[in-house]
């Protein structure tokens, strides 16, 4: 049985399995509740339904893991060597699963620092991936979370969304609240910041606003060695063309991710969502 620091991040990161796998990191996944059904991310409820659900109207919300989920995870992840655990979440300000880690992390049988990045998606993921890589190395707890900070400081995200409606019923709109007295006339793009959904720009069209992320992406990623991700929800052919376009723009290009967002945010962007990370190594 090895010992090691461990990483634990939640389903929002939308790390591809295999590289999950590879640096052995584990995802607590949130829960999505369709209707009177409630499901886990990543394994009871697809991209594909969420879309199809949000596109029906069909009543859909997101809720944080519960502290005995964590608890479990924590447990097991001991149990498997882990001298320590480092656990990494979306942030605090989007959901309340960083508090329920917390929560768990008090009761854990060995040390968990708990870490709020204030990223979502795979600006969350590119932490965690940056937190692996450390403890592969031989860091410490405190050096793992030093790496995933490091790398949550300099990452960016942007996004496009068809509509503000989903974030406006699901509350995480922020001060993108200000769009919406325009919001028919414009298609917005947005950024985090501060760990919360805020304005970046009103676009009249659709072409014209995914063009524009287009720009700001490689503009935020200049000629320094970065790893890019881009998402999506029911919107595969724009992430497509868009990841070629950028392949060709940012010469430092490492790594680039293209994957479909899963419903835990897709619930709250809605389909024809259209994502960019950009993070500097």
């Amino acid at each position: 049985m090895s010992r090691h620091v461990a990483i634990v991040t939640d389903s929002t990161a939308y790390l591809p399995p295999r590289t999950m796998e590879r640096h052995g990191i584990t995802a607590v996944p949130l829960t999505v509740v369709l209707g009177d059904r409630a499901l886990e991310e990543g394994t009871e409820i697809s991209a594909r339904s969420l879309a199809q659900a949000l596109q029906k109207r069909r009543s859909v919300t997101t809720s944080r893991p519960s502290p005995e989920t964590f608890a479990a995870t924590y447990r097991e992840v001991a149990e498997s060597g882990a001298t320590g655990i480092v656990s990494l979440h979306l942030s605090a300000e989007l959901s309340g699963t960083y508090d329920a880690a917390v929560l768990a992390a008090r009761e854990a049988p060995v040390p968990v620092r708990v870490v709020d990045t204030g990223m979502v998606a795979m600006a969350l993921g590119f932490c965690a991936l940056a937190a692996a890589e450390s403890a592969e190395t031989g860091g410490t707890i405190d050096d793992a979370v030093t790496a995933a900070e490091k790398r949550a400081a300099g990452t960016s995200a942007y996004f496009y969304v068809d509509t503000l409606d989903y974030l406006r019923r699901g509350g995480r709109i922020g001060a993108a609240r200000a769009l919406l007295g325009s919001a028919l006339a414009v298609k917005p793009l947005l950024q985090l910041e501060g760990g919360r959904i805020e304005p970046l720009e009103k676009v009249r069209t659709a072409s014209k606003a995914i063009a524009r992320l287009e720009e700001i992406a490689a503009e935020r990623a200049g000629s320094a060695q970065v790893d890019i991700a881009v998402h999506h929800l029911a919107a595969p052919e724009r992430a497509s063309a868009l990841a070629d376009r950028l392949r060709t723009r940012v010469p430092g290009l490492v790594e680039l991710h293209v994957s479909e967002v899963g419903a835990a945010i897709g619930a709250h962007t809605g389909p024809g969502l259209l994502g960019v990370v950009v993070s500097p190594r």
